[in-house]
């Protein structure tokens, strides 16, 4: 069986090498070998670009309600740029008219083409084109309003409203639609061309050379839910951003594959809002900052697993609570689950809800070890027994609840005072979530009072032995990247500042730690002492 260090080292190194091989295929992605017999100006083998002709072309972009078009038949001319350049960015809004189809909870297409000026696509036998749906299907958020007053925070008409269900997804207009032509004048070796970027490509026979036609491709991922907005029965027109810029093959590619993994989370189950959470990751930070934000990610989930795995290790051994704080542990428990229904009720990324949830059930879990609680089963029916304290746990608990005496005092009046002025100032979709807003800004706002009854307990005991330093230390360099994670990352402003607000209360642990050092021939609950494990672990040797 491995011991706890090599367990620890094990992990270590599957990371180490997780991040090495993720590396490794990320530059394989930006990487593309170019065709060898380019280089000495021989043909065969290679697939040249036909952008380097230069060809006059034209962009063209169509809607329609059908998925596939034969000819110029029930289709929609919105955008017409003649004499486009491949080179020059632009950024252009027009006014879509929406079918009586779309209305009724329909789809709508754009057809991008790519093609000579001067000749309609269907007649160019050297076009591109490329589809992309103009709806999506989605949960329509909740109306908020004021609870007591029942006013609502816009005057909308409640007869559209009542058609449809809250739980009943409707049709949204997407309403950016975002090109990219690849422009390098890069040469493929036809034997190994990326399979990411050939499904993307059209091959044409020019003489004795094979020619790929300009890749046409729309960015998905700057479709962002901030963008939609909801179609109703009445709409008859609406505004549609077509913008434009060149790309790189080796960003190409790249996004290729972001686009892919994104839909796979979508088929996975993650919703609409969710993928979202990881388009904005892509879109709203450069290619660099990506890339740290994928080591600092990286970490982060190491330090989560480490620190889940010793606090679980400290408290799985935890036999007597001389030192610790009930009442913290309580708290923290508390906290942590009305964190979990406060994100689950604003319908947060799962990047953020599902550490989130574990992390409460494993609070649920030290509460039972801190009460010594069991639970035997009659039946269907639980019984709870509540295990007895020794004398120097009664004297924990007495420093414990003389620190929570003055706390009330001061934390009582603040909670019930904040919740008050946001019933009356504030305005939600239910009472149920006023309730959790109403706990979690109270947790965000005054939790880390609630770390003082264990700094109570130290400084009465002279004392920081009894506390889970390694699981401190984890969770301490996570504290850190989750002030990197809170500018990356949508979360709640509240949950964002709270991430810098746990600086502090691990400055003040440190502090202790450092007031009180580790008195190592001291022996601890167990009836062993740091000198008494390391004589032993020597004579082993």
């Amino acid at each position: 069986m491995l011991s706890r260090s090599s367990f620890t080292s094990l992990v270590v190194g599957v990371f180490a090498v997780y991040v090495a091989h993720t590396c490794w295929v990320m530059y394989g992605i930006v990487y593309t070998r170019p065709c060898p017999a380019a280089a000495d100006g021989a043909a065969g083998g290679c697939v040249w670009p036909y952008l380097a002709r230069r060809p006059k072309l034209q962009l063209s972009v169509y809607t329609t309600t059908r998925s596939s078009i034969g000819a110029e038949s029930n289709i929609d001319l919105v955008l017409n740029v003649e004499d486009f350049d491949i080179e020059s960015k632009f950024e252009r809004t027009v006014n879509v008219s929406v079918p009586k189809k779309t209305r009724n909870n329909g789809t709508l297409y754009a057809f991008v083409f790519l093609h000579h000026a001067g000749i309609l696509p269907w007649h160019d036998g050297k076009q591109v084109h490329i589809v992309s749906p103009l709806t999506t299907y989605m949960v329509p958020k909740p109306e908020e309003i004021n609870l007591l007053t029942g006013e609502s925070a816009t005057q909308q008409i409640e007869a559209e409203k009542q058609t449809n269900a809250l739980d009943e997804p409707v049709s949204h207009w997407r309403s950016r639609l975002t090109l990219n032509v690849m422009v390098e004048d890069f040469v493929f070796d036809g034997s190994s061309l990326p399979a990411d970027v050939h499904r993307y490509m059209k091959m044409v026979q020019l003489g004795k050379t094979v020619h790929y036609l300009p890749i046409l491709f729309i960015d998905q991922l700057s479709n962002r839910v901030k963008d939609l907005m909801v179609i109703n029965r009445s709409t008859t027109e609406l505004p549609l951003t077509v913008s434009y810029d060149k790309i790189s093959l080796g960003k190409l590619r790249f996004w290729i594959h972001m686009q892919d993994a994104v839909y796979s989370l979508q088929q996975f189950g993650f919703s609409e809002k969710d993928a979202d959470e990881v388009k904005g990751i892509f879109v709203d930070t450069n290619l660099y900052f990506l890339a740290l934000t994928f080591f600092v990610a990286a970490f982060h989930l190491l330090f989560d697993f480490l620190a889940f795995k010793n606090d679980i290790s400290f408290w799985k051994k935890k036999r007597s609570m001389i030192g610790m704080s009930t009442k913290a542990v309580l708290w923290r428990c508390f906290s942590t689950v009305v964190i979990f229904l406060f994100l689950l009720d604003e319908q947060t990324s799962l990047l953020v809800l599902i550490p989130a949830g574990i992390g409460a059930v494993i609070e649920l879990w030290k509460v039972k070890k801190a009460l010594k609680m069991t639970i035997r089963w009659q039946g269907l029916r639980p019984k709870f027994q509540f295990g007895a304290y020794n004398d120097s746990e009664k004297k924990t608990e007495e420093y414990d609840a003389q620190a929570m005496k003055y706390l009330s005092y001061l934390l009582y009046p603040l909670c019930i005072g904040g919740a008050v002025y946001s019933l009356l100032n504030v305005k939600y979709k239910s009472w149920y979530s006023w309730l959790i807003n109403s706990f979690v800004n109270g947790v965000y706002a005054f939790g880390f009072l609630f770390m003082l009854p264990q700094l109570f307990v130290n400084y009465k005991m002279k004392s920081v032995a009894h506390l889970p330093w390694k699981a401190f230390t984890y969770k301490a360099f996570n504290t850190f990247i989750d002030d990197i994670f809170a500018f990356i990352i949508t979360m709640p402003t509240s949950h964002r500042l709270a991430c810098f607000r746990d600086d502090v209360v691990f400055l003040v642990y440190l502090y202790q730690r450092w007031l009180y050092p580790v008195d190592k021939s001291r022996v601890n609950e167990y009836g062993e002492s740091y000198e008494e494990k390391s004589k032993k672990k020597a004579h082993r040797e």
